[in-house]
């Protein structure tokens, strides 16, 4: 008969693992069993929810749809007939909360409207669910550290989703910045922007300054990110301008901004993003060569090559699904994320900054 001092201390040794694996950020109904799919809820069931994440969710490995929080009680019927969730799985933004409660959900991913990212992400972590969040990260530096701390306090992984950083063309570049084998990089040239951004309707909520719109928090993330992990260092200075292009619509937001980021070492990056005028490229420009990407943000064939004729063709099935996956095993392994919580608020903070900027006729600002 085994000494009863010896239960006890496998006991304790037991408890002790457990509380480990919890304060990294595990979930109780994942202990033993890593490698189950997460269950994932979509926060804000728009385009993207229903027309990119949904659908990627369904070709996931590592994690699953089986959530919905939305403000609208008519798409419930349509997603549950759809992707089969249960009645027990499906919130509105008054009762998230109780998520807390639901163990078959390990993640929310909040899709809402830019103003509402940090409401729900803070509501999410509080609730002890990992906390995926899509950018732009939140509307100011306060409200990014918040969620950060938030997620920090109740120790859940908190990822941006920032798709490109998952997608392997791009992957390259970011290699590109470390090891710079056409030499040091001199001039960086980034675009995201689409035209008939004019058309949409005064209620649109891209069309609203209050919401987070505007082409720069919608569509601006894209080249500023871009430049940033292809110069793989961090910008010192910004400067930048509005362009006025249909001011009897565009009331509140930006319709097309210019910006121009200064990195140390003297390299320089070229932005423009736009709600009424097409582009998407990154082109970087070395001492020894170059390379591009073009496009660089769009959901499916992203692609490039460089000045010595190396194909920048890797193929991805999906950029959703992989970023998803992506972010399930940081989970299920307890290992950093590739796009924290810091990525998105140092985004925000030039952002931010680009707007200054505009505001004082370009002026330099030093970061």
């Amino acid at each position: 008969m085994p000494h009863p001092n010896f239960n006890r201390r496998r006991f304790l040794q037991g408890l002790g693992a457990s509380t480990a694996l919890l304060s990294s950020g595990w979930s109780p109904h994942l202990l033993g069993n890593p490698s189950r799919k997460l269950g994932v809820a979509l926060v804000g069931l728009g385009g993207y929810s229903t027309n990119q994440l949904a659908p990627a969710l369904q070709l996931t490995q590592h994690c699953e749809l089986r959530g919905i929080v939305t403000g609208s009680p008519e798409k419930i019927p349509v997603w549950q007939e759809k992707y089969g969730i249960k009645d027990a799985n499906v919130y509105n933004y008054e009762n998230m909360h109780a998520i807390a409660d639901n163990p078959d959900i390990d993640v929310i991913y909040v899709v809402t409207p830019t103003s509402l990212h940090r409401k729900f992400s803070v509501i999410g972590a509080n609730a002890g669910k990992h906390v995926w969040c899509e950018k732009p990260m939140a509307m100011d530096e306060a409200e990014c550290q918040e969620i950060i701390d938030a997620c920090r306090e109740n120790n859940v992984k908190l990822s941006i989703g920032y798709r490109m950083q998952h997608e392997p063309n791009t992957q390259t570049v970011m290699q590109f910045a470390k090891d710079k084998p056409y030499g040091a990089i001199e001039r960086i040239e980034a675009v995201a922007a689409y035209s008939g951004g004019e058309n949409r309707s005064p209620d649109n909520w891209r069309m609203r300054a209050d919401m987070g719109g505007g082409a720069m928090y919608d569509m601006g993330v894209y080249p500023l990110n871009g430049s940033r992990y292809a110069a793989g260092v961090e910008p010192i200075a910004v400067s930048g301008r509005h362009e006025i292009t249909h001011p009897e619509v565009f009331t509140e937001v930006d319709s097309t901004t210019h910006f121009t980021l200064e990195f140390p070492g003297g390299a320089v990056a070229e932005c423009m993003t736009s709600f009424v005028k097409p582009g998407n490229k990154l082109e970087v420009t070395c001492a020894e060569g170059s390379y591009y990407l073009r496009p660089m943000s769009n959901y499916n064939g992203v692609q490039g090559a460089t000045s010595d004729g190396r194909k920048l063709d890797k193929p991805i099935a999906n950029q959703q699904a992989a970023q998803m996956d992506d972010d399930a095993r940081a989970i299920l392994q307890d290992m950093p994320v590739m796009v924290p919580g810091e990525e998105g608020l140092r985004d925000i903070r030039i952002v931010q900054a680009i707007f200054k900027s505009a505001r004082e006729d370009g002026k330099r600002i030093e970061l």
